[in-house]
């Protein structure tokens, strides 16, 4: 598995369940984005984007090599009327032809996917759509009250590569329905599709959403921490040896999200992403590792820009490391010499 490089920097730009033909029973965008979408419009996505330019991120202009993307995010952005795409879209023009973007991407439903919105968004710049496909298992879909079906995903995915768009798929696991065996063959489906990107998406019950109903009437239980970390390492693995980047798992943390009591239950962690990267880490060095009581103290030098995923969250993988090896661990040193998903030990006297 490779360490993803050269990283596009995204400009998000939410607009909360706007298109949606419906409020899926998992999701309250307003809690999500901390935004509601009375102020979506032309001169709303222009104020983003100032800022964005104004930012530390942008200082001094083209500082950062990344490339430089605006998401539109939080709704079903090709069910909008096409006056609102279009000025939407064309709001971010002039910041595409003065280079300060490369690209735009968008977020959508597979049953929004359709010939005429892929035209338009094309010829207004569009190069990514992001498809909130969430299940790739009939029934997980049926009783998350998706209202499309796996066939619907599949047809909205030959178009979206008919046309010529950069593919990324939005997965959750632990919907209802769900368990790790039929989460992991749609992965195995994924993998044969071969986006461009995925993001995991493990499910938490939100305060006001109809989720939150199921899960205090017994209906519905969420996936522990644990197991949503191990659904989630197991599908990196297996998405990223097939070079398929997992760009983002779990939700971003936004300050109404946070707050006491809107998160409701589920696998919900303000890291979760490098929780689900360290533990792949850990699991990549393992053999590098002395055994068992083979030694009291010892050092271990690795790749400087792996040595977060060494220590991992709050040191909790150097305790996982001295319970594997019943010895302490003295020191964790950069080594650039060493192999990247490598290690080197320095067995010490007592």
């Amino acid at each position: 598995m490779s360490i993803r490089a050269n990283k596009s920097l995204i400009v998000p730009i939410f607009i909360p369940n706007l298109g949606c033909p419906n409020r899926c029973i998992f999701c309250n965008q307003e809690t999500i984005t901390t935004q509601t979408n009375s102020v979506i419009g032309g001169a709303h996505v222009r104020q983003i984007l100032d800022s964005a330019l104004a930012s530390k991120t942008f200082s001094p202009p083209r500082s950062n090599n990344s490339p430089r993307e605006v998401a539109f995010y939080g709704g079903t952005f090709t069910r909008l009327p096409a006056f609102k795409m279009i000025e939407l879209l064309e709001a971010v023009e002039p910041y595409l032809k003065q280079g300060h973007f490369q690209s735009i991407r968008i977020s959508t439903r597979p049953d929004a996917i359709h010939q005429k919105g892929l035209e338009l968004i094309k010829d207004l710049g569009v190069s990514t759509i992001e498809l909130g496909v969430q299940s790739l298992d009939r029934d997980v879909l049926r009783l998350s009250e998706r209202g499309y079906t796996v066939e619907d995903v599949m047809e909205s995915i030959r178009l979206v590569k008919k046309y010529g768009f950069r593919l990324g798929i939005q997965l959750m696991p632990g919907l209802p329905g769900d368990s790790k065996e039929r989460f992991m063959a749609g992965i195995q489906k994924v993998i044969d599709i071969k986006p461009h990107m995925i993001r995991l998406y493990p499910t938490i019950v939100i305060k006001g959403t109809e989720l939150e109903k199921l899960y205090h009437s017994g209906k519905y239980k969420p996936l522990s921490l644990g197991e949503a970390v191990s659904v989630c390492m197991d599908s990196c693995r297996r998405l990223e040896d097939r070079d398929i980047p997992v760009i983002r798992m779990g939700l971003m943390a936004s300050p109404s999200l946070t707050q006491k009591g809107e998160i409701v239950a589920g696998p919900w962690h303000e890291a979760f992403g490098f929780l689900v990267r360290s533990g792949i880490h850990q699991n990549r060095i393992g053999s590098y590792l002395p055994r068992f009581k083979e030694t009291q103290r010892f050092g271990i030098r690795s790749p400087n820009r792996e040595i977060p995923l060494i220590r991992g969250y709050k040191n909790q993988g150097l305790d996982l490391i001295e319970r594997k090896t019943g010895a302490k661990v003295v020191y964790v040193k950069p080594d650039d010499s060493i192999p990247s998903g490598r290690l080197a030990i320095d067995r010490l006297k007592t």
